[in-house]
């Protein structure tokens, strides 16, 4: 099954995410902070994503490093317990929601590290 968000755009879907931290008055930054983390892209590439008609699927596809510890996100997103999802690229796209979930509910980047980078 292929998932429509694979489809859409990077950008689009990436500045949704920045407005909800930004939101609850986070920065930017901090999302490609954790962006960052997660993925192996550097703030620049994610920028220079940004700027390209790379789909968000595509973007995930193409991570140049992902953070082995990142298996250690888990947890519900949406109603949905990210390591029960089958769909690997889906998991992935779930945990960088988790990641700004976290942002937005006011943890530091710290925080989020420490959590995940046991």
């Amino acid at each position: 099954m292929t998932h429509r968000i694979y489809g859409m755009s990077f950008a689009g879907v990436y500045q949704a995410l920045v407005a909800k931290a930004e939101r609850k008055e986070r920065a930017a930054q901090e999302v490609y902070a954790v962006t960052a983390w997660l993925t192996g892209y550097s703030p620049q590439q994610i920028e220079a994503c940004l700027q390209s008609e790379l789909t968000y699927g595509d973007f995930f596809r193409q991570a140049p490093a992902y953070n082995p510890k990142r298996l250690n996100i888990t947890g519900k997103i949406c109603g949905v317990q990210i390591e029960t999802i089958e769909d690997s690229l889906m998991q992935e796209i779930r945990r960088l929601d988790k990641l700004v979930d976290w942002l937005a509910k006011g943890k530091s980047l710290e925080v989020i590290y420490d959590k995940y980078d046991k």
